[in-house]
């Protein structure tokens, strides 16, 4: 009783008001501004990667939530299933402090789920002293990201790369390919119960995938290599998901895995709600159009326009009687304006009345969400009085000038 009332409290209010970058990526919205169209945002702007590494390192998290659930539902401990990862966890903080059974005192500053707080103050400062959006963090990588230390040419030869998430060198944005989806399931099956091994190679292939030079092959058929400051970078990974840990090292480090990509997360999460996710409000909650269908209504609208134009010209100087023929100037006159004005609003205010927005270039979905719904409708309204206003102004210009015959 108390969720339902709680989800519709959160219906209600948000009646008014535009979502959250967390209730879209909960997927707690509705079209057009739900976690599919944010995914097809980012694609047009080839940064989708970074959306595929959050959800790839959400589903990594709640992979390792379930092997720590396993462990306790088989009636043992973490503590003595495994050691070292609970020796780790105590030292350092855990995000799976509650899953685990750390008591409160136990569960440090990693039990949070924010960046910031997760590591120390000096870091904190370093990483407020630089945007994640505009440069990179400068402060020095802690401990429980690094996997192993950097080789002192490893920052000049990875200097080449883009200083902002969003901006990949090589990369450009895709308007058309929409055939790749977000990798990461929300339910993770499972015939057997979870490993160690498991997690391992869960963590592998998200850093071989997405942390891993773009130039390093070793296996990784598919590198998308997404942006890190330098303080959150991982040069390398050397355990292998096949291979069960021999060395005390090796232990230590296996320990690390279940948080390892938690701050690199968290610097994503907060790279899209700071920079993506703004433009992606704007265009989806105040527009309906994608960029390419936009230019295409301005192209279209600057073609008309002319026609209307010559049309009216060769009106006037031809002297065509009756007069009256010159009010049928109003129909390329306001499909011309309805493109134009279209296209500088990115909104066409008849898809608006139909109740539709584009995903993909003239591709359409029903507008489900309330404020959004709300939003677009007064900006169709009003980009509706623009086009009528121009129309008729045009069309009673020409129609005033007096006829004379060249």
């Amino acid at each position: 009783m108390a969720d339902e009332k709680r989800q519709q409290d959160m219906a209600a209010w948000r009646k008014n008001s535009l979502p959250s970058f967390t209730e879209v990526l909960s997927r707690r919205t509705r079209p057009p501004v739900d976690l599919f169209m944010f995914y097809l945002f980012l694609q047009r702007e080839g940064a989708e990667d970074i959306l595929d590494f959050w959800l790839d390192v959400q589903q990594h998290e709640n992979l390792c939530r379930a092997y720590f659930k396993d462990v306790r539902k088989s009636g043992r401990t973490i503590k003595d299933d495994w050691p070292d990862y609970w020796d780790y966890a105590r030292r350092r903080g855990s995000i799976y402090g509650t899953v685990v059974g750390l008591n409160e005192g136990m569960a440090t500053k990693r039990s949070t789920a924010s960046t910031g707080e997760m590591l120390s103050d000096q870091e904190k400062r370093n990483l407020r002293s630089t945007s994640p959006i505009n440069r990179p963090a400068t402060a020095a990588l802690s401990e429980h990201t690094r996997v192993a230390s950097a080789s002192p040419t490893g920052d000049l030869e990875r200097g080449a790369r883009s200083s902002t998430p969003f901006s990949l060198s090589g990369r450009t944005p895709t308007l058309f390919n929409m055939k790749r989806a977000s990798r990461a399931p929300t339910v993770i099956p499972r015939s057997a119960a979870i490993s160690r091994m498991d997690l391992v190679a869960s963590a592998e292939r998200i850093f071989y995938r997405y942390l891993s030079p773009a130039g390093n092959t070793v296996n990784s058929p598919e590198n998308h290599e997404i942006y890190l400051p330098p303080a959150l970078r991982i040069h390398s990974f050397p355990l292998s998901g096949t291979q069960d840990p021999k060395s005390q090292t090796e232990l230590a480090l296996m320990a690390q895995i279940p948080d390892l990509f938690h701050a690199q997360k968290e610097y994503c999460f907060r790279a899209m709600e700071q920079d993506a996710f703004p433009r992606f409000l704007r265009s989806k909650a105040f527009g309906n159009l994608t960029p390419i269908s936009a230019l295409v209504r301005l192209v279209l609208g600057l073609i008309v326009l002319w026609i209307g134009l010559a049309v009216g010209f060769a009106l006037i100087f031809l002297d065509v009687h009756p007069k009256s023929k010159r009010f049928f100037l109003f129909i390329p006159f306001a499909l011309a304006i309805l493109f134009l004005i279209s296209h500088q609003y990115e909104l066409d205010p008849i898809l608006v009345f139909l109740g539709q927005s584009e995903t993909t270039p003239f591709r359409t979905l029903t507008i489900r969400e309330p404020y959004v719904k709300k939003l677009l409708l007064g900006r169709a309204i009003w980009v509706t009085v623009l086009v009528t206003a121009f129309t008729v102004a045009l069309t009673m210009l020409f129609w005033a000038v007096p006829g004379h015959r060249l």
